[in-house]
């Protein structure tokens, strides 16, 4: 049987028949507490330059089809987040969470990778694979964690604490990988904290409320930067206690990305991945999930028998979902593979001190 594949308007993601009525938002959460980067003339001229070779996609191609045939005749790959938008988790080659995607990377044979999901994640791709053509469908995929925390500040304040050992959560860019002693993901924050020597004390960049937790969870004081996810930032508490009294079967699973007051009320926290291994094995029957809600889409494939309800933001919005990842399209996609741009290059100093870090979290993990 032929999948449905949705119709689109031109320069819009296609949609499935599921998700009728519903919209990805571009606009940034309203909290105040992020102040996304000013683009420079060069960087809206090239996204006014995407657009238009957006725009002039032949309406009569099948997108599922040419991307496959790209693919063959480029050797590549396509990795996708969960958080994507759920045409592009149906082409991808590999779904996953950050530490997923980097194995995933460092094990491809393929000569092109295409990284569906933001620019940190691409250069991690990158500083894995030096040889191999490493492109991002739209490379204003950014993420507020790692904008939050620039390379100069960052190189500061290591500055103020000798001797001291950096554990970078891998949302930070290249120059903050090759800036840190360790890289760590949600999934082995915990394991790669634990792993340090007591008498030594731990930096943690840039995610406050992933250290906090993982504080927690270790009982170990550590100097945390003090940023956060642009998404995980917005679930509201107030709203959340309606929805469970609304449902009281529901189970609330939880990122530790998230702020301490939804984490508090969370039946299990994990990381992307953890969260989808627990729909799928708990008994449980509805779940209330705060984290984006592109993961909806692979829990509920692997779980179709299951309620899932999308953990709401504090205002009349759709906050939840993440700006960033939301940029990527299958259109910008097929672009990607046609082209071969925007492709991801690093100084190549930066990329081998920076692989030093990833590295070592990949011998923990």
């Amino acid at each position: 049987m032929t999948p449905d594949r949705g119709t689109r308007k031109r320069g819009l993601p296609i949609r499935r028949a599921s998700r009728a009525g519903s919209r990805w938002a571009l606009a940034v959460p309203s909290t105040g507490r992020h102040a996304l980067r000013m683009e420079s003339p060069a960087a809206l001229e090239a996204q006014r330059t995407l657009e238009s070779r957006v725009a002039a996609i032949d309406s009569r191609l099948d997108l599922f089809d040419e991307i496959a045939r790209l693919k063959r005749e480029r050797n590549a790959v396509i990795l996708a987040h969960y958080y994507q938008e759920p045409d592009i988790q149906d082409i991808a080659d590999f779904i996953g969470d950050s530490l997923q995607l980097s194995q995933e990377a460092k094990r491809t044979a393929a000569d092109v990778i295409v990284f569906c999901g933001v620019h940190f994640m691409a250069e991690t791709a990158k500083i894995l694979n030096p040889e191999k053509k490493v492109v991002l469908p739209d490379l204003e995929a950014g993420c507020s964690l790692a904008e939050g925390c620039p390379a100069d500040r960052f190189a500061a304040w290591r500055q103020r604490f000798p001797g001291a050992v950096a554990v970078s959560y891998i949302n930070c860019s290249a120059d903050v990988k090759a800036l840190s002693d360790i890289i760590c993901t949600s999934s082995n924050a915990e394991k790669i904290v634990r792993s340090i020597p007591a008498d030594k004390t731990v930096l943690f960049a840039p995610d406050r409320n992933l250290g906090k937790w993982v504080e927690k969870r270790t009982g170990r004081d550590m100097k945390l930067w003090l940023g956060s996810c642009v998404v995980h930032e917005t679930f509201s508490e107030r709203k959340l206690v309606a929805l469970v009294d609304a449902h009281p079967d529901a189970e609330v699973i939880a990122h530790p990305e998230c702020e301490e007051p939804i984490l508090r009320r969370a039946k299990f926290v994990g990381s992307t991945s953890a969260l989808l291994g627990y729909v799928t094995k708990s008994p449980a029957k509805a779940f209330i999930v705060a984290t984006e809600p592109g993961i909806l889409h692979q829990m509920q494939k692997a779980a179709p028998e299951k309620t899932l309800i999308a953990a709401p933001p504090e205002g009349n919005c759709a906050c939840n979902e993440c700006p960033f990842m939301k940029r990527n399209s299958l259109e910008k996609v097929y672009l990607a593979l046609r082209d071969l741009q925007p492709e991801i290059t690093l100084d190549e100093s930066v990329r081998v001190r920076a692989l030093a870090s990833v590295e070592r979290m990949l011998s923990l993990s």
